[in-house]
């Protein structure tokens, strides 16, 4: 069950990921991970968008192309960072968001036990799905402004895109 809300100041959030570089075009490359934390993001306008997992239908296909094609539009108005958020771990984040072609525009971050992700109620169980998921991140979209929350989407159905697309985050700003 969500348990943050818009007015809500974020609880500490420590993440990891791999950071873009040049030599990550190289599909051979692994890069080396490195961590960040939400104290990073005070004073700053930060768009968070949270997804099961990378490379499946809805993330991969929908959920995440949106954000990236929008990227400019967002950063015009005013947002500093933006971030998808997943339990997979750093590497498959990203491999998967090279293939997406985020570079630098969109960090993945690993909430590989989904320690933030609980602490806000943000997490689905998908064992019964069959496929070998878990527990997972569930998908949402977050928009915080001095670590604090301004929009909050959470799905109901995490196979659905809707209110955790770009374009109420886009409405929101």
């Amino acid at each position: 069950m969500v348990s943050i809300k818009v007015g809500d100041e974020i609880p500490l959030g420590k993440f990891i990921y791999v950071p873009y570089t040049p030599e990550l075009a190289d599909s051979s490359a692994c890069g080396l991970p490195a961590k960040v934390s939400t104290d990073a993001w005070k004073g700053k306008k930060v768009l968070i968008f949270g997804l099961p997992g990378a490379f499946t239908p809805p993330c991969h296909g929908n959920h995440a192309p949106q954000y990236l094609a929008k990227v400019d539009e967002l950063k015009a108005k005013g947002v500093d960072v933006i971030a998808v958020l997943s339990a997979n771990d750093p590497f498959v984040l990203s491999g998967w968001s090279r293939i997406l072609g985020f570079e630098d525009k969109i960090l993945a971050l690993s909430d590989f036990e989904t320690e933030w992700s609980d602490k806000l109620g943000l997490t689905v169980d998908l064992s019964g799905a069959g496929i070998g998921l878990g527990k997972r991140t569930t998908r949402f979209a977050l928009l915080l402004d001095d670590l604090k929350v301004k929009y909050i989407g959470v799905e109901e159905d995490p196979t659905q895109v809707t209110v955790s697309g770009v374009e109420p985050v886009l409405a929101a700003l």
